[in-house]
C-alpha cells in the first residue's frame, strides 16, 4: 500500500491572521472555502460542522497546511501547547535565512520562545508561537564551506 502525507490540519481562532503569517513566511494560499453539511459531519465526526478552511503549500509543492476556523461547533480554546506535551504540537519549516524568517514572524508579534540555537554546526533553529498559539519550528541548514 502506498502512503504519503496529504497535509497537516491546524484549527485557528483567526484564519485571516494565520493566512497572513504563513504566506509572509513563503507558503502559497492555494485554496479556501467554507464547508458544512452531512459530508463534513461524517468526515470530521462533529454534528453541525461548519468551518472556514484554507489550504497553503510550500514553494517546493511537497508540504501543505490546512487551516480551519470553526463557525460551529464553537472552537474550544485550550492552554497553548508546550514542546513536551504529548500529541501533535508543532509544525516545522526549513528556511534559507532564519534571521529573515524571524523578522517576518516579528511583524506578526511572534518571537522565539527562548532564542536561536545551533545544533552541531548543522542547523540554526528555534521554536516560536505563531498565530493562535501554534508552535512553529524554523530551521536553517548551515552550509559547510
Amino acid at each position: 500500500m502506498a502512503i504519503k502525507i496529504e497535509n497537516v490540519g491546524i484549527a485557528v481562532r483567526d484564519i485571516e491572521a494565520a493566512i497572513a503569517f504563513f504566506t509572509d513566511l513563503g507558503l502559497a494560499l492555494i485554496g479556501r472555502d467554507t464547508v458544512s453539511g452531512e459530508w463534513t459531519d461524517t468526515a470530521v465526526g462533529l454534528d453541525g460542522n461548519h468551518a472556514k478552511i484554507a489550504m497553503l503549500q510550500t514553494p517546493d509543492g511537497h508540504g501543505r497546511l490546512e487551516l480551519f476556523e470553526y463557525i460551529h461547533p464553537e472552537a474550544i480554546e485550550l492552554h497553548p501547547t508546550r514542546p513536551n506535551d504529548i500529541g501533535m504540537h508543532r509544525v516545522a519549516f526549513s528556511v534559507d535565512n532564519i534571521d529573515e524568517a524571524l523578522e517576518i514572524a516579528a511583524k506578526h508579534g511572534c518571537h522565539p520562545l527562548r532564542g536561536v540555537a545551533t545544533y552541531e554546526d548543522v542547523y540554526k533553529l528555534t521554536y516560536l508561537r505563531g498565530p493562535s498559539g501554534i508552535l512553529v519550528m524554523l530551521a536553517e541548514e548551515l552550509k559547510k564551506g
